[in-house]
């Protein structure tokens, strides 16, 4: 998207051709409405498209987070040879790279709120969106990037503790299946209301 229309957006001194000869040469599209400036919804619009990126690989890195805690054990980062985990317990072996991703993912959301409050302008256009965006729109770009970087080696090294997994699932003693008990049971003529409190009753029995 490109401006060139004058000071304020009138084509006063310019003739539109000339903004759509240099537009064109650019590559560029000329906004349809533009004041001084061109209108900055556009640049929340991008903040936003790369807060919610950030956002979804935060979800896989907290996912990750939560299974490498020691009680549930399901999955690890990979720990390179001579890696050091816990500077206070050195058996302990923190998920430093999703919580780094956790934690760049708030900036680049709070990012997206400082392009939300550049869309109002005093009169159209001051000057206060400029410092911001000089700021936001950079680091906002590479953090994603190292975000994702990161995330893939993780993904790539990532340790799976199958055994683990079925061990938790044996600690439930069978309870993961109440569904299909539930189901099953309805399907065999019992109401779903009978059958639920029914399977509730043996699986409590084992809690």
């Amino acid at each position: 998207m490109g401006k060139l229309s004058g000071a304020v957006g009138t084509y006063a001194h310019l003739d539109p051709s000339i903004e759509q000869a240099v537009c064109d040469a650019l590559g560029l599209t000329p906004a349809p409405v533009a004041s001084q400036v061109v209108q900055r919804d556009r640049h929340a619009e991008l903040l936003s498209a790369l807060a919610i990126t950030a956002a979804s690989l935060e979800k896989f890195a907290v996912e990750v987070r939560g299974l490498q805690k020691t009680e549930i054990g399901e999955v690890a980062e990979p720990f390179a040879k001579g890696q050091k985990g816990s500077s206070a317990m050195p058996h302990k072996r923190n998920p430093i790279g999703c919580e780094q991703i956790t934690g760049l993912a708030r900036l680049v959301r709070g990012n997206a709120m400082a392009a939300l409050e550049n869309v109002a302008l005093w009169h159209e256009r001051d000057i206060s969106h400029s410092s911001v965006e000089r700021v936001i729109v950079p680091d906002s770009f590479c953090a994603l990037d190292h975000m994702v970087r990161r995330f893939t080696r993780i993904v790539e090294g990532l340790v799976v503790y199958s055994e683990r997994m079925r061990d938790n699932l044996e600690r439930s003693r069978g309870v993961v299946f109440s569904g299909t008990v539930l189901l099953e049971l309805a399907s065999r003529g019992a109401s779903r209301e009978d059958a639920y409190v029914m399977v509730q009753k043996k699986c409590d029995a084992f809690a």
